[in-house]
C-alpha cells in the first residue's frame, strides 16, 4: 500500500476504571474503523488513566498516596487479560491496528508492581507485542518501574513498519535510533506531554527519522478526577484543564499534518503516503547513508531482565 488512513485517540479515560475506559476505547476503536482509519493510536496509560497524582502529591503522604497506587494497581491490565483481549477481539471486529497506553502489572513476578507500557494490536486481533518505557519520569517512578531492551522492538505489518517509543523516551538520541535502524516507518508517540518544546520534539523526529509520527496525548480536565479523591483538592478551584492534550499527525519532512487539538476530546485523521518516506531517506537516511558506521556504533541489549529464571 503507498497510502493509508490512521488516526489519533485523544480521548479521556473513565479516571482509575479500567471496565469503563475500555468500553470507551471499543467505542472509539469502531468510529476510527468506520471513518476509514487503518490504525487508531491512543495516549499514554490511558487504561485505567495517567496517575496525575505523581505530581502533585508528595511521596511521604502516604494517607493520599497509599490509597492511589491500590486502586491504580486493581484497575491495571496485563497482556493476557480478559480485558485485553476485548480490545483484541475490537480490533477484530472493526479491521483496525490499536496501539494502546496501559499501566501494566508485572505479573511475571511479583503482580505487585507496574510498568508504564504500550500494546500493539494487529487488525486480526493479534497481540504483537508490548513496550516498556525505559526510563519513568520524575514524578513517574512513584508508581512505574523501569522496562528492559527486550521490548525496544518494531513491527512488520500489512500497513508497515510500526513501532515507537512512550513519551519522554522520545528524548533519548539512542532508543530513538534504536527504532530508525529497525527501519520504523510509522512512529507512534503515546505521551502525557503538551505544548512547547514537545510538539517541536515530534516534528525533529518525523525529520530526522523520516518517519510518520503519530502523537496521542490525553486531555484532562479537573472535574475528570472523581470528587470522592482526596489529592483533587490539591488543584485551585480556578482551575479547568490539567492537560489540554495537542495531539499531532507529522510528516517525514516534519509538518503537522493534523492537530494539534487543543482542550477537546476528539479523534485525529491523516492520509499517510509512504512514497514521502522515500523521498525524505533519499536525502537524510540517518540509519542507512548517514550512519558512518566506520565512525560510530550503536550496541543495544536486548536481553530480558527476569528477577527469576
Amino acid at each position: 500500500m503507498n497510502k493509508i488512513k490512521v488516526s489519533v485517540a485523544q480521548i479521556t479515560p473513565e479516571f482509575l476504571d479500567r471496565d469503563a475506559t475500555i468500553e470507551k476505547a471499543i467505542s472509539v476503536i469502531g468510529e476510527a474503523a468506520t471513518n476509514g482509519a487503518r490504525l487508531i493510536v491512543f495516549p499514554e496509560a490511558f487504561i485505567p488513566g495517567y496517575p496525575e497524582w505523581v505530581w502533585t502529591n508528595a511521596p511521604g503522604k502516604k494517607a493520599l498516596t497509599h490509597p492511589l497506587y491500590e486502586k491504580l494497581l486493581e484497575q491495571s491490565v496485563s497482556a493476557n487479560d480478559e480485558s485485553v483481549k476485548l480490545l483484541c477481539d475490537a480490533a477484530k471486529d472493526s479491521g483496525i491496528f490499536v496501539v494502546m497506553g496501559i499501566n501494566e502489572k508485572n505479573i511475571e513476578a511479583s503482580g505487585a508492581s507496574l510498568f508504564n507500557s504500550i500494546l500493539y494490536i494487529d487488525d486480526q486481533g493479534r497481540l504483537l507485542g508490548t513496550h516498556r518505557k525505559l526510563v519513568p519520569t520524575s514524578g513517574e517512578r512513584l508508581v512505574h518501574a523501569m522496562g528492559d531492551g527486550a521490548t525496544l522492538e518494531t513491527f512488520d505489518t500489512s500497513i508497515g513498519k510500526l513501532g515507537g517509543l512512550i513519551c519522554w523516551e522520545n528524548y533519548m538520541p539512542l532508543a530513538r535510533y534504536t527504532m530508525y535502524a529497525q527501519g520504523v516507518q510509522i512512529y507512534v508517540a503515546p505521551t502525557w506531554d503538551y505544548g512547547e518544546p514537545w510538539i517541536s520534539t515530534l516534528r525533529h523526529i518525523a525529520k530526522e527519522g523520516g518517519v510518520f509520527v503519530l502523537g496521542a496525548c490525553m486531555p484532562l480536565k479537573v472535574s475528570d478526577i472523581p470528587a470522592e479523591m482526596e489529592f483533587k483538592k490539591q488543584y485551585a478551584e480556578s482551575r479547568e484543564w490539567i492537560n489540554p492534550g495537542n495531539s499531532i499527525i507529522v510528516n517525514p519532512k516534519g509538518e503537522i499534518i493534523a492537530g494539534p487539538v487543543d482542550k477537546q476530546e476528539g479523534i485525529l485523521y491523516a492520509e499517510l503516503d509512504f512514497s514521502m518516506i522515500a523521498h525524505a531517506k533519499w536525502t537524510l537516511d540517518v540509519a542507512g547513508h548517514y550512519a558512518r558506521p566506520d565512525v560510530f556504533k550503536l550496541s543495544v541489549n536486548r536481553t530480558a531482565h527476569r528477577i527469576i529464571e
